[in-house]
């Protein structure tokens, strides 16, 4: 039964990356979205981390494991280890920050050298709760996120703004691109879970009928 349980907590596990510049927003959007939490002070990530959380999508039980990495030049040879391994990427910028825009075609570049062909991606400019200091229009996120083919969202770690949607949608993209893959595995599943239950309810007449001899003694 043990296997039984796990097997019904999640259909899938798809891995997704963030990038992006030091000081965007990454962490705390991935602990906003994960663990309902924010925490104004910035602690730069070493390295990289992640969180996993799990969703449900057109029935289907989705677990992702989300990598947040480090955006400093001193540890992208370590990041980019991880883009061969994702299924799913979340380009980053703060909106207050233009050079961090700038910077997405950088980000873009790398993802083109070293993930996979079929990676989906999707844009989001983060931190519209400091409206007074943007520095990037939402046309201008746009219309980046358009050149490239990818959806874009304006998110808030600060407010809860956006930040459900926009990791939805990345989930919902990959999910439809591996939509076979899936399905296959989940006819296998299934198939594992009817010959368990099979199996449990074979099971239970003979204890029923040792139960009822022990209780006639």
């Amino acid at each position: 039964m043990q296997d039984l349980d796990m097997a019904k907590q999640y259909d899938v596990l798809f891995r997704l990356l963030m990038l992006g510049d030091s000081g965007v927003g990454k962490t705390s959007m991935l602990r906003r979205f994960t663990e309902s939490e924010f925490d104004s002070s910035h602690i730069s990530t070493i390295g990289i981390d992640f969180k996993m959380k799990t969703l449900e999508i057109d029935g289907v039980k989705v677990r992702v494991q989300i990598w947040d990495t480090a955006g400093q030049e001193r540890y992208q040879t370590i990041t980019k280890q991880y883009y061969r391994r994702a299924q799913g990427i979340i380009f980053v910028y703060d909106i207050t920050n233009e050079p961090s825009f700038q910077r997405i075609v950088k980000w873009a570049g790398d993802v083109d050298e070293f993930a996979p062909t079929e990676v989906n991606r999707i844009l989001v400019g983060n931190k519209t709760d400091e409206e007074l200091s943007r520095q990037v229009s939402k046309e201008q996120g746009s219309k980046l996120a358009k050149s490239y083919g990818m959806d874009f969202f304006e998110t808030s770690a600060s407010s809860d703004s956006n930040i459900t949607e926009s990791f939805t949608r990345i989930t919902e993209l990959v999910l439809e691109a591996h939509k076979a893959d899936v399905d296959n595995l989940l006819g296998s599943l299934d198939e594992y879970l009817d010959k368990a239950g099979l199996e449990e309810e074979s099971d239970r007449p003979r204890t029923e009928n040792n139960t009822q001899r022990i209780c006639s003694c």
